[in-house]
């Protein structure tokens, strides 16, 4: 059996991490309310506590995270926002007035462009689960954590515990049964928090804090989470690639997948994820 810790994009489709073109767009307008801005609360506020003047968030997207950390941390604290994608990064940078200490850059997770030991925090948000090689990604956030620094970083738990990315898979599994499209077995692969905790000590940690975040989210439009479902990641580069269906017959495919589990109005979703501190 495949150890899904060890998951990383299939070589064979190599769109599987990229977030180009109009996904950007559908993934902050139609996915970040309903999956990703509570999470970032929840993000920043951890990565507040310590009150860190110097902090790095990789993958930082299109700054749904970015935006909640520069609201708490202290007033002189400087943020680097990075992502491998530069179009995620033109969405985040429009959310930033000049003069708020947040500097944008693309960057990539396994060789990250800043020397050892400059910052105090190192934040990610569901990015570690796309990465070619995580134990490398560790290693990296190790090299540039000032002693005494933390890296903070979160996971999706796994379809069980995500009922809207189960459905997903399970929806584009059913339409291209012969060929079904793998992009929700990536984000939602790797949760397993011992072999997580492994990686980690490996790569020099010592204290590893997992905490299990389990979160209601009001989801007032479900047409609207089945747009950014589809169009929102690189899902929607793997159902073209395929052909025979339409990619708006599969969102409406999902729509009623999803009212069928919420109901056909306004819902009440619970999501899963696990946070975890290294220092």
């Amino acid at each position: 059996m495949t150890d899904p810790n060890r998951w990383s994009a299939p070589a064979h489709d190599p769109g599987a991490a990229s977030f180009t073109g109009n996904i950007p767009d559908h993934y902050d307008r139609d996915l970040g309310p309903y999956i990703f801005a509570d999470y970032a609360a929840d993000m920043a506020r951890r990565t507040a506590a310590s009150r860190p003047m110097r902090v790095l968030e990789i993958a930082a997207g299109t700054g749904i995270v970015t935006r909640k950390l520069r609201d708490q941390l202290p007033a002189g604290a400087h943020l680097t926002a990075t992502d491998l994608n530069p179009p995620m990064i033109d969405v985040a940078r429009a959310k930033f007035r000049a003069g708020e200490q947040v500097t944008f850059q693309p960057a990539d997770a396994l060789d990250l462009p800043f020397p050892d030991g400059t910052f105090d925090a190192v934040v990610c948000q569901f990015g570690v689960m796309f990465y070619p090689d995580k134990a490398k990604s560790y290693r990296e956030a190790r090299r540039v954590l000032a002693p005494g620094g933390r890296y903070h970083f979160s996971v999706w738990d796994s379809h069980r515990h995500n009922a809207f990315s189960r459905i997903t898979h399970e929806t584009v599994t059913r339409l291209f049964p012969d060929d079904p499209p793998q992009f929700y077995q990536v984000p939602f692969g790797y949760h397993l928090i011992d072999p997580i905790k492994e990686s980690l000590i490996e790569a020099g940690f010592r204290k590893i804090d997992a905490s299990v975040v389990a979160l209601d989210t009001y989801v007032a439009d479900v047409a609207q989470l089945a747009q950014g479902l589809i169009f929102g990641n690189p899902l929607i580069e793997q159902i073209r690639a395929r052909e025979g269906i339409d990619a708006e017959l599969v969102r409406d495919a999902l729509v009623e997948a999803l009212r069928v589990e919420f109901g056909a109005g306004a819902a009440t979703m619970q999501t899963q994820s696990i946070v975890f501190e290294a220092s």
